[in-house]
């Protein structure tokens, strides 16, 4: 072919390029319709323009591809940040109680209402600065802080208490199948208890997220946990010993002293050996003494008691062995066939006289059965099985033979305690009008700076000779009857006073009137006292008196009945 044909064929091909770039919408059209017959085929510009078009075409797709796959990751990404979100800081997430239901504690509810107010009071705060309305453009606004309404670290720390925010230990608390799981803080527990302190950054520390305490009850361990998050003491009857143990068991001797002295002011006869064999057992001397104080003025109410039955062989022997109970040996041998019975029902076994006599070992040989009267030996130990017949004749025998036998038990009686007695006048008289009765209520009121047990009255008496008397004597606080008691007295015409009894000894605390009344029936020939005194000292008790509302017969500070205050101290 000539050169000059072949550069116009070479134009011409440039030509007929451009011409279908620039008519290429009609020109794809009927290329759509020219592919689709048989054997036909595109120019080659067709196929290099649809090259360029699929190519594009693709690139489009992974591009919207990507930006799917950014999407996704940024809507995990905020779900997790939601979810975070709802874990830290509860009342953005659900109700309180679906946070109940899911096992979210008291204290995270109590939480959630406190940022809800936080929530409340930063919408109410006004205007929205600059750097807050940059926060909102970014989508990166801070989430409510309940530290916003606790200004100080011991209101803060008491929001832990119990609660799973960022907690890093659990403890399963309680015996098998009573257990509770209770959140907890490391480094707050460590602060609180020198224990805590070595289980957790000591030597040997604990390693593992969860710590079984079996030995602890759940409640105890709650009130233990609550006082080293806050310094808040909730004491109840029920728990009280066992937080004891408790804060022994960890090192908190405040708990530990906080527990002793509410052990303390509920001490009572019905509790007495109980707390007696636990203060031994926690190694607490004041508590124990308190305890002595009571089992010595109260013996009979204290050893009748449900809760003697519960103490342990050595302190029942600890007890028998104390001089100073203040009770007839009758009552001593009645109380340890109870715990006898107690014993063998707690090991298991039938309540029979050698069961008992084993469990009672040589116990038994502590009560002081000589120390009886013949006739309470013969009508009660003498017929309970429990001594052989070998025991019961020399007993029998050692009350009547010149000739007594060798016993196994202790032959002296107890000594008890010696009453003490407060007299409250300097003189006494009578006159030719006399003191009169007639039914008549003679009351004073008193109180003691120290804890005391009142036993009885002194009174006075006749004057006109020896008479009897009935009286009915009352011990009241603030109008509710302590004890009251019917009973008789003989006087011998003298100026003396002569004791009545209340059937027991009544505690009467420190620092709080108490109110006693007499009301006599019999010969109005009688004593009465004068230059009465407003303070009296008696050993180590001080009694301050006043008048009584109660008294309708005249008996006052100053003068009348009720002349003395029988008690143990």
């Amino acid at each position: 072919m000539p050169t000059a044909d072949c550069r116009l064929l070479h134009h011409g091909r440039i030509m007929r390029c451009l011409t279908y770039l620039l008519l290429l919408p009609e020109t794809l059209k009927k290329s759509k319709k020219v592919g689709k017959l048989p054997g036909s085929r595109l120019p080659v510009c067709y196929e290099i323009l649809t090259l360029s078009l699929t190519s594009k075409k693709k690139q489009q797709q992974q591009q919207q591809q990507q930006k799917q796959q950014e999407e996704e990751v940024q809507k995990q990404q905020e779900e997790v940040q939601e979810k975070m979100a709802a874990e830290l800081y509860p009342a953005a997430a659900n109700t309180n109680n679906t946070n109940l239901a899911n096992g979210t504690t008291v204290a995270d509810t109590e939480k959630s209402k406190e940022v809800q107010v936080c929530q409340a009071s930063s919408s109410s705060s006004g205007a929205t600065t600059p750097t807050t309305q940059q926060n909102i453009n970014n989508n990166n606004v801070d989430p409510p802080s309940w530290q916003c309404s606790h200004p100080t670290l011991r209101e803060r720390n008491a929001l832990m208490f119990n609660n799973e925010l960022m907690a890093d230990v659990h403890f399963i608390v309680g015996p098998l199948g009573g257990s509770e799981r209770v959140p907890a803080h490391k480094y707050v527990l460590a602060v609180g208890s020198s224990v805590f302190c070595a289980m957790f950054y000591g030597d040997l520390a604990e390693e593992e997220s969860e710590i079984h305490i079996p030995d602890v009850e759940p409640a105890a361990f709650l009130i233990l946990l609550k006082y080293m998050y806050s310094d808040e003491i909730d004491l109840e009857a029920d728990t009280v010993l066992a937080t004891l143990y408790a804060a022994k068991k960890y090192i908190v001797p405040a708990l530990a002293k906080a527990c002793v002295n509410f052990l303390e002011t509920s001490l009572e006869a019905k509790n007495a050996c109980v707390l007696l064999s636990q203060s031994r057992l926690f190694e607490e001397p004041e508590l124990t003494q308190r305890c002595w104080e009571v089992i010595d003025a109260q013996a009979e109410l204290a050893l009748c008691s449900e809760g003697f039955c519960e103490i342990d062989l050595q302190t029942l022997e600890i007890i028998l062995r104390r001089e100073t109970l203040n009770t007839k040996e009758v009552v001593v041998f009645d109380a340890v066939m109870s715990w006898a019975s107690a014993e063998c029902k707690r090991q298991g076994l039938g309540p029979t006289t050698r069961n008992k006599r084993d469990v009672l070992g040589k116990a038994l040989f502590l009560v002081r059965i000589p120390s009886m009267s013949l006739e309470e030996f013969a009508d009660g130990a003498a017929q309970s099985d429990i001594l052989t017949l070998e025991e019961t004749h020399n007993v029998f025998l050692w009350y009547t033979a010149a000739k007594k036998p060798t016993l196994d038990f202790p032959l002296d009686a107890r000594t008890g305690l010696a009453p003490q007695r407060c007299h409250r006048f300097q003189s006494s008289a009578y006159r030719s009008n006399q003191w009169r009765y007639r039914g008549r209520c003679d009351s004073i009121q008193f109180a003691v700076d120290k804890r005391i047990f009142i036993a009885g009255l002194g009174l006075y008496g006749s004057s006109g000779g020896k008479a009897e008397y009935s009286v009915k004597i009352e011990l009241k606080r603030q109008g509710v009857t302590l004890a009251q008691h019917l009973t008789k007295f003989v006087s011998d015409g003298s100026s003396s006073t002569f004791p009545v009894w209340f059937e027991h000894p009544v505690q009467v605390e420190q620092d709080a009137f108490y109110t006693v009344s007499a009301v006599l029936d019999g010969n109005e020939l009688s004593y009465f006292g004068q230059e009465g005194m407003t303070e009296v000292q008696c050993g180590k008790v001080t009694f301050q008196f006043q008048c009584s509302s109660d008294s309708t017969n005249g008996t006052g500070v100053q003068g009348g009945q009720i002349p003395e205050l029988v008690f143990y101290a």
